[in-house]
């Protein structure tokens, strides 16, 4: 069948079975088309199965909307309110947020203030402490690492090429000392721990101090 299709392009004229490509490259010359005449067509799925699919051209990413109103088109959405339109409000100079800030307020802290440190707290000072001034130590630390890690935020950002080792050694002090109270609140809880269990078996330190007296 082949060497018919390609005798009768030749036979007619069109082409010269010199001058037709190869088969690879040209099959439609030398194999015959089918009966119909036609080629399938590029989607095998009918037209009114596609029509049914309600989400169809709705799209994320291009931001088209569904094809059907929804449930809430019928309320108007809220509009936010205009600059223009806002009401002032007066600055709080003790805002919590400030915390997150230098003294001075300002988003990137100087290397002079970061520098402006002392050592930091042993151990041997933090057994002295009571609970409530450990727990506040504690949360003053937190409260100077999340200032430390703003600045370090807007530095990364802005790229000024200093302040980078002074605002790391002030981290270095605060991360030892609160190592320093979990040390310490550790020895505690084991303390409790043993006590527990001294009282468990019967222990009474009341028990122990008269006979010490009688002694």
């Amino acid at each position: 069948m082949q060497r018919q299709s390609v005798a009768r392009l030749a036979g007619h004229g069109r082409l010269a079975l010199a001058e037709l490509p190869p088969p690879y490259l040209a099959p439609s010359l030398h194999f015959p088309s089918s009966r119909s005449g036609q080629s399938s067509s590029f989607s095998s799925t009918a037209v009114a199965a596609r029509d049914l699919n309600k989400n169809r051209a709705v799209s994320a990413i291009h931001r088209t909307g569904p094809r059907y109103p929804l449930s809430v088109s019928k309320y108007p959405l809220p509009k936010p309110v205009s600059p223009e339109d806002m009401k002032p409000r007066d600055p709080n100079p003790n805002h919590g947020l400030w915390g997150f800030f230098p003294p001075n307020h300002e988003a990137l802290s100087d290397p002079e203030y970061d520098m402006d440190f002392g050592r930091p707290w042993a151990i041997q000072e933090l057994r002295e402490k009571s609970w409530e001034d450990i727990h506040s130590l504690w949360w003053v630390c937190v409260k100077e690492r999340n200032r430390i890690a703003t600045s370090n935020y807007e530095r990364e950002r802005f790229k000024p090429g200093y302040g980078a080792h002074e605002s790391e050694e002030r981290d270095n002090a605060i991360r030892r000392t609160m190592e320093a109270i979990k040390y310490v609140l550790r020895e505690r809880w084991y303390a409790y721990e043993d006590a527990k269990r001294l009282h468990a078996k019967g222990y009474r330190p009341e028990s122990s101090i008269e006979s010490e007296e009688t002694l």
